[in-house]
């Protein structure tokens, strides 16, 4: 959020020419013949957002093998108000502005899971922790749609050839892994291959990172009921320490070990460099008419803000009203609406999706700063702070729950450590 705002301030500023200037700097990089040159935006977009969709991968692995998404029926209401969450307002946007701008169907549908469970957390018990687990699991999912939507809508131009060449290199990995294969080079040295391929096969190579994520061992290589506690304590020669480090890390999934590594690079690197990247966009008078009276603007506006709201809490009740599923304990229908609204917040992904909808390298898209980019960017900042406001206001009045304990609020707000 700090890193959007200086974004906001330097591109309105007196320096807004050194803004664009800095991300629209070429860097390019030549190895035997075969380069790769984009500009810093690009690098960060194509670049460290795979590590950022690679953490997303991991989540979503942790989650259907061991987390809210492991028990199928348990999953099945937060799954299903995910996708009426995607459809509402997919729909919602083509109806406003499905004629100028249709490409652009795809940017209301994401929600940013870091926003909207931060938000809830600082709600505290005046959201219960089941609803906030019911939101996590529903941001997973939509994270699933909004993985699916990038790779089947917005990859254009596919090369073949090198889609082979990506396929291969996920296939030996999955070899590697069959094989126990313990560096952790290989693996990065055959996702750099395939990230490479799938950018020249004109597929977004982010999704490479979800692959990556997806492969991940969900299953410690030693079951943690067979260590030893009193030979892990044992410090006292550095062949006990060496022992000791290795037991422990191989009693904890590769899935848990990578997410508690790199979660805190991708909220406090990735995410932030990201963010200072694509949220610099004029905010004057004629821009902020163009966020709130196009078509482009209003679709994604009324997207993330009314068809979030329709599609989440309308499938919600439907599958509850016909035995799909329960509300979790303590949540009300104000509590409901107001977890909706949160799921409005569409910052991160809806931004990213932004790009590659109306951006610079789709078809027909114009540079950064002029629209349709521009307006798409504004006017996802406008929604995620108006449904944040929204969800708030209505969340600040409902009922406190039950006080939770902190360590169930942590396990649902950020990953536990392996050890």
């Amino acid at each position: 959020m700090a890193a959007a705002i200086v974004a906001l301030i330097w591109a309105n500023s007196p320096w807004k020419a050194g803004y664009e200037a800095l991300w629209s700097t070429v860097a390019s990089i030549d190895i035997g013949g075969h380069g790769l040159s984009l500009d810093l935006r690009g690098w960060v977009n194509d670049g460290l957002m795979t590590l950022f969709f690679f953490v997303v991968g991991l989540e979503i692995k942790r989650e259907l093998t061991s987390g809210h998404l492991a028990d199928r029926r348990a999953a099945m209401l937060p799954a299903l108000a995910a996708v009426g969450g995607m459809v509402a307002p997919a729909l919602v946007y083509l109806a406003i502005a499905g004629r100028d701008s249709p490409r652009g169907w795809g940017i209301p549908m994401a929600t940013d899971i870091a926003l909207a469970i931060g938000v809830a957390s600082l709600l505290g018990d005046r959201v219960p922790s089941g609803l906030r687990t019911f939101l996590l699991a529903l941001a997973i999912v939509d994270d699933i749609g909004a993985i699916l939507v990038i790779a089947i809508f917005y990859s254009d131009g596919t090369d073949f050839a090198w889609l082979a060449i990506a396929f291969v290199a996920v296939a030996a990995v999955l070899v590697a892994k069959r094989c126990r294969v313990p560096f952790v080079g290989v693996y990065a040295l055959l996702g750099v291959i395939g990230w490479f391929a799938l950018h020249e096969a004109g597929v977004h190579p982010t999704l490479m990172g979800v692959a990556m994520g997806l492969i991940a061992p969900s299953v410690p290589f030693l079951r943690s009921e067979l260590v030893d506690a009193e030979e892990l304590a044992d410090v006292s020669s550095v062949e006990a320490v060496n022992t000791t480090v290795t037991t422990a890390r191989h009693s904890v999934s590769v899935v848990e070990w990578l997410e508690f590594r790199l979660h805190g690079w991708v909220s406090y690197a990735v995410v932030p460099v990201f963010a200072l990247a694509n949220a610099g966009v004029p905010v004057g008078a004629d821009a902020l008419g163009d966020a709130l009276t196009s078509p482009l603007g209003v679709g994604i506006i009324a997207g993330l803000v009314v068809g979030k709201l329709v599609g989440i809490v309308g499938v919600t009740m439907l599958a509850v009203r016909l035995g799909w599923g329960r509300l979790p304990d303590g949540a009300t229908n104000r509590s409901l609406v107001g977890v909706a609204l949160l799921a409005g917040i569409g910052f991160t992904v809806a931004l990213f999706v932004a790009e590659l909808a109306v951006g610079p390298r789709s078809p027909g898209g114009e540079a950064v700063g002029s629209s349709p980019l521009a307006t798409a960017k504004l006017a996802v900042l406008l929604a995620s702070v108006l449904a944040a406001g929204l969800g708030v206001a209505v969340l600040w009045g409902a009922r406190r729950s039950a006080p939770t304990p902190e360590s169930e609020l942590s396990s649902v707000t950020r990953p536990r450590s392996p050890w």
